[in-house]
């Protein structure tokens, strides 16, 4: 699905070649200032080393041990760690920059976290003529759809009572979006297995703050979660219980008569 960017000028992007990617867009700032940022990341960065140097001598000290030792390592910890988190940072907003594909990454995780406890993961279906998603997951415990979608980094994804939001834009609009195309791939599923067929949709969140301890926020009839927290959810959010025969056969028939995407 094509990425949005909430509370950003422009609206959505994902293709290199729009006009978004050049001059003044939100993705070009957000580039630019970090790297504007980079020297002033660095002092702080090597004041955090020092630090670390100073409570490792101390530390060694009292310990007996080396204290130039324990402080060359506790500071170079200190270092790394710090280093880690703002790479972290920028990593976060590799799709919203239009470097990675939302899909290829969220893909990746479900198949290696999802398979090998006999969930089947399709890539890029579309129930012909109406809804397409990017991933359908058939297991034991139900099936889902799973769509991709980029914000820009602060931007607040959260919950008042049952309604999303999106900063300050209702996910209504996004949430009946999914939701119908999991009615509507759930009705021709059932139809064509006689399986009752219950789909659950998710959006994988890349980028934007989910305001939720565990990344992972449910209203509207829709789930919001982090990439990396999607498997998870889906094993521990079952829905019904199917057999292997089951699977096999929905997963067959899914694959036979919702169109690939290319």
């Amino acid at each position: 699905m094509q990425t949005v960017g909430v509370g950003v000028p422009n609206g959505s992007i994902y293709v290199p070649k729009d006009e978004k990617f050049t001059g003044a867009s939100p993705q070009n700032l957000y580039v630019t200032f970090w790297f504007a940022g980079r020297k002033n990341r660095l002092r702080i960065r090597a004041a955090i080393a020092v630090a670390g140097f100073v409570a490792g001598n101390m530390l060694g000290s009292r310990l007996g041990l080396n204290a130039f030792v324990a402080g060359v390592v506790l500071g170079a910890l200190a270092g790394g760690v710090d280093w880690f988190v703002a790479w972290r940072l920028y990593e976060r907003t590799a799709v919203w920059r239009g470097k990675r594909r939302g899909e290829v990454r969220t893909g990746r995780l479900l198949r290696l976290m999802l398979r090998r406890h006999g969930y089947r993961v399709m890539d890029g279906r579309a129930v012909p003529g109406e809804a397409s998603i990017d991933h359908l997951v058939i297991g034991p415990g139900g099936v889902w759809i799973v769509d991709n979608e980029a914000w820009s980094p602060d931007t607040l994804i959260a919950r008042y009572g049952e309604r999303l939001f999106f900063d300050e834009k209702f996910g209504t609009s996004v949430a009946k979006g999914l939701i119908s195309a999991a009615e509507s791939m759930a009705a021709l599923l059932t139809k064509e297995t006689g399986i009752a067929v219950t789909i659950v949709p998710v959006l994988a969140v890349h980028g934007g703050k989910i305001k939720s301890w565990g990344g992972v926020l449910t209203g509207e009839g829709l789930t919001v979660a982090y990439p990396r927290r999607v498997a998870g959810w889906i094993r521990a959010n079952g829905t019904t219980a199917y057999t292997e025969e089951q699977i096999d056969l929905l997963a067959r028939t899914a694959a036979r008569i919702l169109r690939r995407m290319s």
